[in-house]
């Protein structure tokens, strides 16, 4: 085994491009990060900073027999964590992931895919992994369940004369596996996503029980609910929740960072381009856009009779003088949110075709709309990616936050080493 050791001053994303140059041209790699030939010898000639997303789609061109071992400013765990959104802003701080759950198997897979480099498997239910299996960090990560507390979740529970909340057994509960594992491991500070309703559940009394558990683990905590639309063309209103711990005197401030303001990106940045600029993705192949004439893929383009349905309920709710019907969305037009359930019909983000159908908009589309760079892969099917970028984090809005963290997350750390490993014959 030989170790070549790459020094600390450089950026990620280069220390991985010179690892990937040993193995493959320039062209190949522009090939891969479906960018130019140009820009990869811009990045080499340090003319231009590489961006820090491309770590993992370098990561897939080393050989299987080289791994990069990045030992990180931080440690940090990924709870409930979907398919990585909150992990990909952490790791752009120069953080390092030991451990991750997730219970569902097709978002297990999507993570995988994404981040090949781990060398810990993806565990399942974190109910039952003990506290002391869990590997010490600096940072916990968690986007818990928010069914229990969401506006549909809760409507829906008591429509059906169920109880929600902490009184929900399937997922009130799962709150306090993350207050076991800080209790436990006591981090120097944790990162928690939810859905802007939780503040306001049950009259706030359940917030009031998350606040007090997690300032009684001696933990002072920041709440702040951040709009996606500062980053991205989307409303998507969440509940952020920042904790220090208490000893650490962490002088942690929402303010010290201004938020872009709102609708300066619009649906036209995500939007596939039909002008012969649309970037061809290896992972991507054809799936979701016809390159050669140009256009997104037929399937995605709603048949008249699903059109007519929607058209026929909008028109219904509106003479009862309710606001439900379908959202037409246009190029300069800021969505509204991205739901779990925009497989069933598109309903919430139509985008106008001119002389066709509106349309949905592809898997491709939805990752970007949640700050997925195009480097990442959708290895599931149409159905599951729109549940699962429906379910996910704006990856901007989670950057932006750990941006804010970073000092006091790493106010005492060394830097840290790069180690490429290989073996050899």
């Amino acid at each position: 085994m030989t170790t070549f050791l790459i020094t600390a001053d450089h950026d990620a994303a280069f220390d991985y491009l010179t690892a990937a140059r040993r193995h493959h041209s320039q062209a190949a790699i522009a090939l891969h990060l479906g960018v130019t030939t140009r820009t990869i010898r811009r990045w080499e000639a340090r003319q231009a900073q590489p961006p820090g997303y491309i770590v993992h789609a370098l990561q897939r061109l080393l050989p299987f027999d080289q791994t990069v071992e990045r030992e990180g400013a931080f440690r940090f765990i990924d709870l409930f964590a979907g398919i990585g959104g909150i992990r990909k802003a952490f790791e752009q701080i120069d953080g390092r992931c030991v451990f991750t759950s997730e219970w569902d198997s097709y978002a297990q897979k999507t993570y995988a895919e994404n981040f090949r480099g781990d060398a810990h498997p993806i565990n399942g239910d974190i109910t039952q992994i003990p506290a002391h299996e869990v590997p010490d960090h600096d940072v916990l990560l968690a986007g818990f369940p928010c069914q229990p507390f969401s506006i549909a979740g809760v409507s829906k529970k008591n429509a059906l004369g169920r109880a929600h909340g902490f009184a929900c057994e399937t997922q009130g509960t799962l709150f306090f596996d993350i207050c076991r594992i800080i209790e436990a491991k006591k981090p120097r500070a944790f990162l928690l996503e939810n859905v802007k309703n939780l503040t306001s559940h049950d009259r706030g009394r359940t917030f009031d029980v998350i606040k007090r558990s997690l300032e009684g683990l001696g933990y002072d905590i920041s709440p702040k609910i951040v709009d996606g639309a500062h980053f991205v063309p989307q409303h998507r209103e969440r509940i952020l929740i920042v904790g220090f711990r208490r000893d650490l005197g962490a002088n942690f401030d929402w303010d010290a960072q201004l938020l872009p303001p709102k609708g300066h990106r619009t649906l036209k940045d995500i939007l596939h381009r039909g002008d012969g600029t649309e970037p061809r993705l290896e992972w991507d192949g054809e799936k979701y856009f016809d390159h050669e004439n140009r256009k997104v893929q037929d399937k995605y383009t709603l048949t008249t009779k699903l059109w007519q349905y929607l058209q026929d309920y909008a028109q219904k709710h509106r003479a009862k003088g309710n606001g439900f019907g379908f959202g037409l969305v246009f190029p300069d037009s800021v969505t509204r949110t991205l739901s779990a359930r925009y497989y069933k019909d598109g309903s919430e983000i139509l985008v106008h075709q001119e002389g066709l159908n509106p349309r949905r908009l592809t898997p491709r589309e939805c990752a970007r709309l949640m700050g997925f760079p195009d480097t990442f892969r959708i290895p599931v099917s149409d159905t599951r990616a729109y549940k699962q970028f429906g379910n996910s984090v704006v990856v901007d809005v989670m950057t932006h936050v750990a941006k804010l963290m970073q000092p006091s997350i790493v106010a005492d750390y060394q830097e840290p080493e790069l180690r490429l490993i290989y073996a050899t014959a």
